[in-house]
């Protein structure tokens, strides 16, 4: 898995990816990589409020929810937060299952397909993005620290 990335804005994503670079169409409101697992199959995440959604910070680009290709052969996990990979751990297809149905619900309503019973709202995040968020919350010298040690 890859520690980090950089990112490219593009109108138009280019036929070969290059390995490591997060392509960002901002016309298109689409995301495009290689799996970040280096298996090099093709990541296309479309921004929508209820897919995908792109922090810049004016440095380093973050993508939300994490990014599982349930359907690739590696079946890799990850989260991409300010420029950096982070693993997020393999899920079961009973989780898998529930995910995609919070999602496939998430855009029915955005569609207006059906009317939200309740506020609808992200599934939690996994394991790995709840310790970073904990982490988050150690203060900035420990955080300072964590990035120091790589």
């Amino acid at each position: 898995m890859m520690k980090s990335i950089t990112h490219e804005f593009v109108e138009f994503v280019p036929a070969d990816l290059v390995e490591g670079v997060v392509y960002v169409s901002i016309p298109y409101s689409t995301v495009v990589h290689k799996c970040l697992c280096g298996c090099g199959m093709k990541v296309v995440t479309p921004l929508r409020p209820d897919k995908w959604t792109l922090t810049y910070n004016g440095e380093a680009i973050s993508l939300d929810p994490s990014i599982g290709n349930w359907s690739f052969p590696c079946r890799s996990h990850y989260i991409i937060r300010k420029g950096r990979v982070l693993e997020a751990g393999p899920m079961s297809q009973s989780q898998v299952r529930r995910g995609r149905a919070h999602d496939a619900a998430l855009t029915a309503v955005y569609h207006g397909e059906v009317a939200p019973s309740r506020p609808v709202e992200r599934a939690a995040p996994p394991p790995v993005a709840r310790k970073i968020e904990a982490k988050k919350k150690r203060g900035l010298w420990a955080t300072f620290i964590d990035i120091f040690r790589g």
